[in-house]
């Protein structure tokens, strides 16, 4: 299975660090090309590839990890996604305010969704703070919560997996027009830093 991050800001350098930790092939884009990758990846090692953003849109699976407001530029010119899961990571956020956005009572994910037709979209790696996402996940003998949610089960498992390989415990909330309401920024689930133990 191929895994891209699209984005090297705070959230997606945190996440390129667990799976550089965990020891997990990724590939790292973003706008600027991967020349300006190459200090991150040698800094993070060998499992991180810098890739072009082309190239990374490409995976079996793409996490977005850019601001709310560039995903569709981003994806613009992404080939078909012909099921492949794209995990939003992003936040709906109104700046300088720093307030949620205002989006008509709908998620943020239902029009991510939107941006990337013929894609299964999983809501998740949204709700803690970069410092924390980066953090080793293993804490007073439990495992810092990561909540997902998607319409798609076989998607909500993939990904599921995949945070339990990154460390952390997963926690499925439904639906994005259930679970993903209560992960976007401003709800209920936001940065609570949740351990769960066993």
């Amino acid at each position: 299975m191929t895994i891209a991050i699209i984005g090297s800001g705070a959230i997606g350098r945190a996440l390129a660090t667990r799976f550089a930790v965990r020891g997990i092939e990724v590939q790292l884009a973003n706008s600027r090309g991967p020349e300006s990758l190459a200090p991150l990846a040698a800094e993070l090692g060998a499992s991180i590839h810098p890739a072009a953003l082309a190239e990374a849109l490409k995976a079996e699976v793409v996490i977005l990890a850019v601001p709310f407001d560039a995903v569709s530029s981003v994806v613009h010119d992404a080939a078909a996604w012909e099921g492949r899961v794209v995990v939003d990571a992003t936040n709906a956020i109104d700046f300088p305010a720093f307030t949620p956005r205002d989006l008509g009572g709908r998620s943020s994910s239902s029009i991510i969704a939107e941006m990337v037709p013929g894609a299964q979209l999983v809501k998740a790696f949204n709700t803690l703070p970069a410092a924390l996402l980066a953090e080793e996940p293993a804490q007073a003998g439990g495992r810092r919560v990561l909540f997902l949610s998607g319409d798609d089960a076989a998607a909500n498992t993939l990904v599921s997996k995949l945070i339990e390989r990154l460390g952390f415990a997963p926690i499925t909330l439904g639906t994005l027009s259930a679970g993903g309401l209560l992960q976007q920024f401003g709800s209920a689930l936001m940065v609570h830093n949740l351990i769960r133990q066993g």
